[in-house]
């Protein structure tokens, strides 16, 4: 695998995701191997969310925040529309993921991921169907919307699809990494 290293422009691109209608599935049985609980976050403090961010988003070279005022990302977080759920097992978090419904008619599945080590234990789609469902459960949702990156995980777009999403539009983009990033092959 190649490493990048600080400083180096890399080429990615962004996928555009919507589903319009709220899935006819239901809500998942929790995965066998799970011994914890998914938790909705209240007044969830800063250092708490750029923890998981950075624990999930490390391997996917997610920096986007990292030039963000605390303030910013507080009041965010504050929202009543916002919303962080982490998923907790072993006394340690899993996951998480956040939602925003401050656009209305539209939930914006802004985060979502696993940290490393977890992956590929069933964890992923019981969270991912849990935060579409928990998205429509808003009153008045009449869409949700999501994107990934060819910087992320391989299986993340496929997974969004197989969960009802559709492909919207793609943006070609470069990033100028802040740290040594070695790409994941999951």
């Amino acid at each position: 695998m190649t490493t990048h290293h600080a400083g180096d422009n890399i080429p990615y691109t962004v996928t555009f995701l919507q589903m319009t209608h709220r899935p006819t599935y239901d809500w998942p049985h929790t995965p066998s191997a799970m011994t914890g609980a998914l938790l909705k976050a209240d007044a969830p403090p800063v250092w708490y969310f750029r923890a998981l961010y950075d624990a999930v988003g490390r391997d996917y070279a997610w920096t986007d925040l990292h030039d963000s005022e605390d303030t910013e990302i507080g009041d965010w977080l504050a929202d009543p529309k916002v919303a962080l759920y982490s998923l907790i097992d072993k006394g340690w978090p899993h996951g998480f993921f956040l939602l925003d419904w401050r656009a209305g008619a539209t939930c914006e599945l802004c985060y979502f991921g696993l940290v490393p080590g977890v992956v590929g234990r069933g964890f992923g789609s019981w969270m991912l169907r849990t935060a579409i469902l928990t998205g429509w459960a808003q009153e008045g949702v009449e869409k949700m919307i999501v994107n990934t990156c060819t910087l992320d995980h391989p299986r993340a777009l496929i997974q969004y699809q197989r969960h009802g999403f559709e492909v919207v539009r793609r943006e070609d983009r470069t990033r100028t990494l802040t740290r040594d990033w070695t790409p994941t092959k999951d």
